[in-house]
This record gives C-alpha cells, structure tokens and sequence, in this order.
C-alpha cells in the first residue's frame, strides 16, 4: 500500500545482506525523512565508493588507490600476509592495532554448494606474491566453519611446496563465527595463538 517509490527503495535495502524487509522499511523510512540536501549526499556517498573504489592490485583490499594505504607502508613486515576472506576482516584486524605485517584478501571462500570454486578467488595472485621468496609466513585467517576451513587447507596444500612457512589462527574463536564481530582481546589472542598447519 506504499507509494511505488518507497516500495522501490525499501526493496533495495531489503537487497543488501543481513537486511530483512522490517529493517529495509525502517532505513527506507529514515531516508525520506532526511533533508534534501543530506538524501543528495547520501545517494552521492553511494555512487563516489561504487565509481572510486577498487581492489588493491598487490592485496585485493578495497582503497582509493592502485596500492592501498597497508601495501605502500614501508613500516610494515612485508615478510607476513595474513590471508582473510573479506575487507571486512581486515578492518577488525587493522582495530587491534597488533598486526603489523601484509593481507591477502580473498572476497569470498571455496563454497561448492554455492558455486565458489578457488577459480573465481584471486589465489594466484596471492601465489605469485609468495614467489620471490621474501614472504616467510602466511597466515590463515579465514572464518573457522566449513567453507573457512576447506580454503584454509586448500590454500596450505598450494603454499607448502613453496617452503613458506603456513599457520592458521588459533582456535578460540567460535564456531560458526564471523571475525567482524570478534572482541578485540579474543581476536588478538586467536591470532598469538596460531598455529602451523
């Protein structure tokens, strides 16, 4: 019984993932209650991260740039690349201010059921940072579930030929959990706590 317009944007929100169509009702609510300036913006904010952000082409992070703000800071151990499903976990990683080495990320994991195969992940370019020798360890980050896991371990198989050093993050960390929303003090000891695989 909306106009069509709203039924349009709350389908929108209702798109996005972890969005059902009460909240999706709500933010469409909130937005039509904003001024016209601050909507403008907002639509705007929407088009500038869809026209201007891009992956990293050393890690695949999200950034501005050809190299984001991680890779091009020589302050850090290019020697360590932690291996992460999302950008998201790089932000959680980034927030216990303890890490100080490089991040591979994946945007996504190795899910049959869901049609992911390690063709459709950039792990190639993530090997052919391993080749010139100057990374000792990498870590595997991914989320501690099944499909986490099977990338976890089809990723170690591949890098261990390589005589790089591979372990995965302790587990202290959920089941069936997501990093993004892992307390700094567990995830920091999930990652002291690693271990080879």
């Amino acid at each position: 019984m909306n106009a069509e317009p709203l039924d349009r944007l709350i389908e929108q929100f209702a798109r996005l993932n972890g969005i059902g169509r009460k909240s999706a009702a709500r933010l469409a609510y909130q937005v039509l209650g904003m001024e016209k300036e601050d909507a403008r913006a907002f639509a705007q904010a929407i088009l500038d991260a869809q026209e201007k952000i891009h992956r990293c082409r050393v890690c695949q992070n999200l950034t501005e740039d050809e190299v984001c703000a991680i890779c091009d800071d020589p302050g850090r151990d290019a020697g360590m690349i932690c291996v992460v499903e999302s950008p998201r976990d790089v932000s959680a990683f980034e927030h216990t201010r303890e890490y100080k080495g490089h991040y591979h990320v994946l945007h996504g994991l190795i899910s049959p059921a869901e049609g992911i195969g390690p063709d459709q992940l950039p792990v190639q370019a993530l090997l052919d940072r391993l080749r010139d020798g100057s990374v000792h360890e990498v870590i595997m980050a991914t989320n501690p579930n099944v499909e986490g896991e099977a990338t976890a371990m089809y990723l170690a198989r591949l890098i261990k030929p390589l005589g790089v050093q591979t372990t995965r993050l302790a587990y202290g960390l959920p089941v069936n959990g997501s990093l993004e929303y892992i307390d700094d003090v567990t995830l920091f000891r999930a990652f002291e706590g690693r271990g080879e695989m």
